[in-house]
């Protein structure tokens, strides 16, 4: 990618996710003052990963691209040492603020994705976090793998639920209901969106529309690890995803999930990986 190139994805990205921010943490799907009124209340995302994330007291964690942090406040409340990189500002001041309303101690540092080695330090965290519509920012999955154990100490461990590759590559929905690809499975250049409203339902249109977004197949990314020196340990698929990814065509299953109402058995919705740095 030309340098011009990844100066125009990352202006375009950030400036669209700053535009996301008044909207998400006035959001009832992000519900802020449920956070600030019980202080065990955790997020629909963590609660999903709890089974295969297991327990992270004690960890030193950092949750890469955390956005308003509220997957980030509730690792600190299953006890990590938690810190948080994003590179949108606005997005900062509002998790840094949800953190002291909620008494919580979490380091937030304003950077892109690609310079928190640097910016943290390197071999710093025994478990890398990242969460649900991060990596479709990512042009190079490579490069994003050795920034992952750049950070972790030997034996780290790197946790990621994700929306899946098949996922990503489907149309917006059809009046017909059929499920159709349209875009790429594997990585290659990144795709140019334009979304008017964000994916929390609110009517508010952005003042930024415009996104650059890229795909990345499983393979990919798992040989991506192994050849940063990550040992892949495991895959689940699942066939719930935590937004209406299909709009009217999915169901609400409850926690925050959504599955395709027709046949889901088609569609792996999200998957979680786990690798160990070597």
């Amino acid at each position: 990618m030309r340098a011009s190139d990844e100066d125009d994805y990352l202006s375009a990205n950030r400036a669209n996710w700053d535009a996301r921010v008044p909207v998400h943490a006035a959001s009832a799907d992000y519900g802020l003052d449920r956070y600030r009124a019980e202080p065990d209340h955790l997020s629909g995302v963590v609660t999903f990963d709890l089974p295969l994330l297991g327990d992270v007291a004690g960890l030193d964690s950092v949750h890469l691209q955390c956005h308003i942090g509220t997957d980030t406040l509730s690792l600190h409340r299953l006890g990590a040492r938690v810190s948080g990189l994003d590179f949108s500002g606005p997005a900062l001041d509002v998790a840094r603020r949800l953190a002291a309303d909620c008494g919580a101690d979490i380091d937030y540092v304003e950077a892109d994705v690609h310079d928190a080695v640097e910016v943290l330090g390197g071999e710093r965290f025994d478990l890398v976090y990242t969460g649900i519509g991060a990596l479709c920012w990512i042009p190079s999955v490579a490069r994003w793998a050795e920034v992952v154990r750049g950070l972790l100490r030997p034996g780290g461990r790197l946790f990621v639920r994700e929306g899946h590759p098949v996922l990503w590559t489907l149309a917006d929905p059809r009046p017909d209901g059929l499920v159709v690809i349209e875009y790429p499975y594997f990585e290659g250049p990144g795709v140019e969106f334009h979304e008017e409203v964000s994916y929390t339902g609110d009517a508010t249109v952005l003042d930024h529309p415009r996104t650059i977004e890229f795909n990345h197949g499983l393979g990919e990314i798992i040989t991506a690890l192994q050849d940063a020196g990550m040992t892949f340990e495991s895959l689940v698929e699942h066939d719930t995803v935590p937004w209406t990814a299909l709009g009217g065509q999915m169901l609400d299953v409850g926690g925050g999930e959504f599955r395709l109402a027709d046949r889901p058995e088609r569609l792996p919705h999200t998957y979680t990986l786990q690798a160990r740095r070597r």
